[in-house]
């Protein structure tokens, strides 16, 4: 395990198994879990209609950084769609060991099959279509330091291969 605190960041499309995956990682390694998603639907709670992309990643990133500064090691669960979203996670864990995780689903109709059979598990929140997810622009990660495909691997083999990757971080 690394000396200093780590930040996990997972990203990837909707119903990739993201946060199934960061739960399941956050237990197992007793880490604080962030979820952008919990963060902007308490934002649209308490101001309707307002956009809350920006603000929602601006506010993960800063109660990221708050724990990594304790020495709490940290997985964030978003999508993490564009470069500039990568970029902020990399300013907050700057004091931290980061792993970038990217999640896909490289087999379409089984991603397709996941998000829409899939609940909500936030109170109030819209999940989006299949639509939305063909729609968003989500740009490549080349610089991702690992990609773990949900089509060929289980959550509980994704997360020991996370896990696995955070071992070998110095």
């Amino acid at each position: 395990m690394p000396t200093r605190p780590t930040l996990i960041v997972l990203g990837g499309l909707p119903g990739s198994g993201k946060s199934t995956i960061a739960k399941m990682l956050a237990r197992k390694l007793a880490l604080v879990y962030v979820r952008v998603d919990e963060i902007e639907q308490a934002l649209l709670r308490h101001r309707p209609g307002v956009d809350v992309g920006a603000a929602g990643y601006g506010i993960a990133y800063a109660v990221a950084s708050a724990n990594l500064a304790l020495g709490l090691g940290v997985v964030a669960d978003c999508v993490n769609p564009v470069a500039a979203s990568r970029a902020g996670w990399a300013a907050a864990g700057r004091h931290a060991a980061i792993l970038a995780v990217e999640i896909i689903c490289s087999d379409p109709a089984a991603h397709r099959r996941r998000l829409e059979q899939r609940g909500a598990d936030i109170a109030g929140h819209a999940l989006p279509t299949w639509a939305d997810v063909l729609a968003l622009a989500y740009e490549p990660w080349p610089d991702a330091d690992l990609v773990v495909d949900t089509a060929s691997n289980t959550a509980a083999e994704a997360v020991s291969l996370i896990a696995n990757a955070v071992a070998q971080l110095g």
